[in-house]
């Protein structure tokens, strides 16, 4: 007999599904009932309509996919630039306690500073275009990553490591065939941490002189208490967050078959 496939949906999904259609509801009726005033919580109609006008009309001179497309082109240099810098300097400093011993103090100073701290330096530095608000994005997301690399070293069993050594492997070989292999969960979990981070920074990026971005628009309809574009802003990161999150997971599955796994 074949065996049957699990169902995809789980209770756990169906309680979500039910939570979000709750909360749905209550919005709906709060706002329906006017108990408060459109300014502070449009209507999920008005939020649709708003949502549709700038879709196609846009805000202030740019589509919404447009304001997308420039704050992922920002998302993913920086994210691209942390990753290709931020695992080999974590593995290394894992691996190697004189290098760790090198950058320690300087990345242990700077690890803390939340990134608003020096956006000024960096905008005095790099000037008002996209280079700054990228460099800022970088440094936000280097961080997560460095340390769930360094930290993933200490986590590998000394077992796997004498073996490999006990059956004539290398260092290199024993860092490329056992160490890497098993430190490859805890970097995606840096990997998740930094495009979470990163992503938060991204209004804060596209605070100071901006004119296009998500993030932008967000903190611009604030001004003019356009609480609707505010609420197509936040659902629309909300939901490309969520995007984001479960493409580095799905990822991690094909990569990381033996995740869990004895």
């Amino acid at each position: 007999m074949k065996r049957l496939k699990k169902s995809r949906i789980s209770p756990q999904h169906v309680i979500g599904l039910c939570t979000i259609l709750i909360l749905f509801y209550l919005w709906w009726y709060v706002t329906d009932r006017e108990y408060i005033k459109a300014m502070f919580l449009p209507s999920p109609r008005q939020v649709w309509e708003t949502f549709k006008v700038i879709c196609t009309e846009g805000y202030k001179g740019n589509t919404l996919g447009g304001h997308m497309l420039v704050s992922m082109k920002r998302l993913v240099i920086a994210m691209f630039f942390a990753i290709i810098t931020a695992i080999p300097f974590g593995l290394a400093c894992g691996y190697f306690k004189n290098v760790k011993a090198i950058f320690e103090p300087i990345l242990a100073f700077y690890r803390p500073l939340p990134p608003l701290a020096y956006y000024s330096l960096l905008v005095l530095w790099l000037g008002i275009d996209d280079s700054s608000k990228i460099t800022l994005l970088f440094l936000a997301g280097f961080s997560p990553i460095y340390i769930s690399c360094m930290a993933s070293i200490s986590r590998v069993k000394e077992d796997y490591i004498y073996g490999s050594y006990s059956m004539g492997a290398s260092r290199f070989q024993t860092f490329l065939h056992v160490i890497l292999p098993s430190a490859l969960p805890d970097i995606f979990i840096g990997l998740r941490n930094a495009l979470s981070g990163t992503y938060r920074t991204l209004v804060a990026a596209e605070m100071v002189a901006a004119v296009s971005g998500i993030g932008w628009m967000v903190v611009d309809a604030g001004d003019y208490l356009r609480s609707d574009v505010i609420f197509v802003g936040i659902i629309v990161m909300g939901i490309t967050g969520l995007i984001l999150e479960n493409g580095i997971l799905w990822i991690e599955k094909k990569i990381v078959p033996w995740k869990g796994k004895e």
